[in-house]
């Protein structure tokens, strides 16, 4: 369970611009490892994002005048059954801290991958025992 750098970008919800942001990643040989793209109102979105190396990541996206801030983020790797994540924020929630955003994948059976912006990453990573 390691703490982890992610990018976080405050975008219009418009044709082109998940493209724009993937094209200059993927320009500076940058992968995307985790992505969560909601839209908010208004017609904007907080886009979060892991990526294999933030800093060439923040030049690329500066480059491509794409505003990116940072944020500490914690990664789990959970087992892919009922009741995995609710484990997670109980210990979470007893420790008093707030996930302020989550989001997952898996491929099928096996493990799910986490990721969670949480209020204090440390606190988050005593409490779940890492």
């Amino acid at each position: 369970m390691p703490k982890v750098t992610q990018i976080v970008l405050t975008l219009q919800s418009k044709p082109g611009v998940l493209a724009t942001v993937c094209m200059a990643l993927a320009d500076a040989g940058v992968n995307i490892e985790a992505l969560c793209a909601p839209e908010a109102p208004g017609g904007k979105g907080r886009m979060r994002l892991l990526v294999s190396d933030a800093a060439r990541a923040e030049a690329a996206l500066k480059a491509a005048k794409v505003r990116a801030g940072k944020e500490e983020a914690v990664t789990l790797a959970l087992e892919n059954r009922a009741g995995a994540m609710a484990e997670v924020a109980r210990k979470l929630a007893a420790a008093k801290v707030n996930i302020k955003c989550a989001y997952a994948t898996t491929a099928g059976p096996g493990q799910a991958t986490v990721v969670l912006t949480v209020s204090n990453a440390g606190k988050a990573l005593a409490a779940l025992g890492t």
